[in-house]
């Protein structure tokens, strides 16, 4: 082990069996003794806390204590730990451990940086049935915050500077005492910026940024559906003092199509025919996507049968491919028919039962079971027709 570093167990004071429980005990302890807070000035009790923390860091982790314990400072730097560089990356590793003794997480206070990301923008987007599934490009118009051209954002007032803030002289904290401890916290007044507005720029009023409206196309790639979200990088909000902005996520809403159900990139079509153009078959003209198509219905289609028409459905978002068309077959029974339609079918139910009335046989049992009801309903229906 090189003697150029202190032994991290000798530094806790702590054996080398000891448990995680004594080993953060024992760090609490220390950095309860040499907070910088308690020792202003001290160059002495920083390092003991610069010392004390990377000790910390390193036995508090199973695999770092493993690693020293073979290796020494050689094994830990291995893992790419060299120690702490400055007060803020300790108080940011063991923030948890510093809310418990001093109420905060980290030390001072103040903003390292001011640098501000802008916030992420939603904006929903209701889209006709064709246009988000065939694509198309849109205009919207996003509400969003920019920073003010006025006063460059600085919210400031043009020709004036900020000043040191009057409530925690520049420092960006503010100390109080209680009992034995000083605890120390974020100015309220500046937020740890330091700085204070004297003279608000009228246009943000001293806020530094303001409320607008931006257009921007929207291009709707094809097969698009409800709770698509598009992403326009950097179309949030602006960020603040050199931040980056966010981003603007646009969440599909798409209207239902009078005749087409979408079922994944396949396209579902109910077509109305009657029983005799299922019977003897047909020739229709049906909508697609795109415009028309003829259809052959073959003789004897079924109620419901469904004929697949391909490369006619939902376009794919990439590349040339797309669903298929699935034209569902509706058969249509008249509910009123003249009496030469009645003549026919009458011909048409002898020719089916060679000749002979068509019978059927009562079903046994008094009960009103569904069977009954329906046997009822054809006899009266027979019975009708009989007896025009």
């Amino acid at each position: 082990m090189p003697n150029n570093k202190k032994d991290y167990y000798r530094i806790l004071g702590v054996a080398r069996n000891a448990t995680p429980e004594d080993i953060k005990k024992a760090y609490r302890k220390l950095a309860l003794k040499y907070h910088p807070d308690r020792n202003p000035g001290n160059k002495q009790a920083e390092e003991k806390f610069k010392e004390a923390a990377e000790a910390y860091e390193v036995l508090h982790d199973p695999e770092k204590r493993r690693l020293y314990d073979l290796y020494g400072h050689e094994g830990v730097s291995s893992t790419g730990f060299t120690g702490f560089h400055d007060f803020s990356d300790i108080f940011r590793s063991f923030s948890d451990i510093f809310e418990d003794l001093f109420g905060f997480g980290g030390f001072s206070g103040v903003r390292e940086s001011r640098v501000q990301a802008g916030s992420d923008l939603r904006y929903d987007l209701v889209l006709d049935f064709m246009d988000a599934t065939l694509g198309t490009e849109v205009t919207i118009e996003v509400p969003r915050i920019i920073n003010c051209r006025t006063c460059g954002g600085s919210g400031a007032k043009p020709g004036t500077s900020k000043i040191p803030c009057p409530q925690c002289g520049g420092r960006g904290v503010v100390s109080r005492t209680h009992g034995i401890f000083q605890i120390t916290t974020t100015c309220s007044r500046c937020g740890g910026l330091r700085e204070f507005v004297a003279e608000p720029c009228p246009a943000c009023h001293g806020e530094g940024q303001v409320r607008d409206k931006k257009k921007l196309k929207v291009k709707i790639p094809p097969g698009m559906e409800s709770g698509t979200h598009l992403i326009m990088a950097g179309e949030g909000n602006e960020g603040r003092f050199g931040g980056p902005p966010g981003d603007l996520y646009i969440i599909l809403q798409v209207k239902p199509h009078q005749l087409f159900k979408r079922e994944g990139f396949d396209l579902r079509l109910e077509v109305p025919i009657s029983f005799v153009q299922a019977a003897l078959g047909t020739r229709l003209t049906i909508p697609t996507l795109t415009g028309s198509q003829e259809l052959t219905i073959p003789p004897g289609s079924q109620p419901g049968e469904i004929i697949r028409i391909k490369n006619e459905g939902v376009p794919y978002p990439k590349g040339a491919r797309r669903g298929d068309l699935l034209v569902q077959l509706k058969v249509v029974i008249p509910t009123s028919l003249t009496p030469r339609q009645q003549e026919l079918l009458k011909e048409l139910a002898k020719e089916e039962t060679g000749g002979q009335s068509a019978t059927f046989t009562e079903p046994a049992g008094q009960d009103e079971s569904v069977l009954r009801k329906i046997w009822n309903s054809v006899k009266n229906g027979i019975t009708t027709i009989k007896n025009q």
